[in-house]
């Protein structure tokens, strides 16, 4: 078996067994009910923004190897930019690295990121409102598209790219399993800005909204997110630039992604809302 096909099928694994007991533990309180209800309008009202994040995740990984040649013809390098902005922060950043910090860190880039973004797609499939799990999937959406167009004009290379003698690998160098899971989803020049944080903070912020339903994942998603924001930093992948632009990437797909609602089911909703048939979050 090779590196690759293991650390894919541990990851797996891990994340499968942390988000169902995420389920039974942060989403009990919902139950089955919403979808023994109206299961299948569920899935007809939230099937066309599924269908087109999987459309977005499929040209995605198409033209992931692509991107990094077009932007060289195309882009701008801002790598120079980004390290007169903010100098030497991610080096001091890692001067305070211990062994248990950048196991920590490691953990929660792989697969605490994972988890933050598959559980709440299996958890609004419970919650009383189904245009949350449509909505998640517009922002989700919305952040691969724009990272890719992001990666195509702006060519920047990450922190242990260009100050190797400053910035260790931490990920890479105590976990090399990693790098080969890593490499197949990412290059060395799209860091900006930081998918990683534009998710995580995308997730928590859905987190926050459904936080009468779920109140404890209110809580630990964005401990999550904000331990993965400071992981594309500590270990050495992502400047600050890139998480600040993450940050407000994800600020634009939620705002986005919660005006989108077509006015019919908007009207539904609101409806819905006024005869007290459940209890929204917004």
């Amino acid at each position: 078996m090779s590196v690759l096909v293991s650390v894919l099928v541990h990851v797996v694994a891990v994340v499968s067994a942390l988000v169902l007991a995420g389920v039974f533990l942060l989403a009990r309180g919902t139950g089955l009910g919403p979808l023994r209800r109206d299961g299948r309008r569920r899935l007809r009202e939230v099937g066309p923004a599924f269908v087109a994040l999987g459309v977005v995740l499929l040209v995605n990984g198409l033209l992931r190897d692509q991107v990094p040649a077009l932007s060289w013809v195309v882009g701008v390098n801002i790598t120079g930019s980004i390290y007169a902005l903010e100098g030497g922060f991610v080096p001091w950043l890692q001067s305070f690295a211990t062994p248990l910090g950048t196991a920590y860190f490691s953990f929660v880039y792989v697969y605490g990121y994972v988890f933050v973004l598959v559980f709440p797609l299996l958890a609004y499939l419970l919650h009383p409102d189904p245009n949350q799990l449509r909505e998640l999937a517009v922002a989700y959406g919305l952040n691969y598209v724009i990272g890719l167009a992001c990666y195509t004009v702006f060519v920047a290379y990450g922190p242990r790219n260009l100050l190797v003698d400053q910035v260790e690998p931490l990920l890479y160098s105590t976990y090399p399993q990693y790098q080969a899971l890593v490499s197949e989803v990412n290059t060395n020049t799209n860091v900006f800005p930081s998918l990683h944080t534009s998710l995580a903070l995308t997730a928590a912020a859905f987190a926050f909204q459904t936080r009468r339903v779920y109140p404890v994942w209110a809580v630990l998603a964005p401990v999550l997110a904000g331990s993965i924001v400071v992981a594309t930093m500590y270990l050495g992948i992502h400047w600050a630039t890139d998480v600040v632009a993450g940050a407000l990437l994800a600020a634009f797909c939620v705002a986005v992604a919660r005006s989108s609602l077509p006015g019919e089911v908007a009207d539904r909703v609101r409806a819905t809302r006024l005869g007290r048939a459940w209890s929204p979050d917004r």
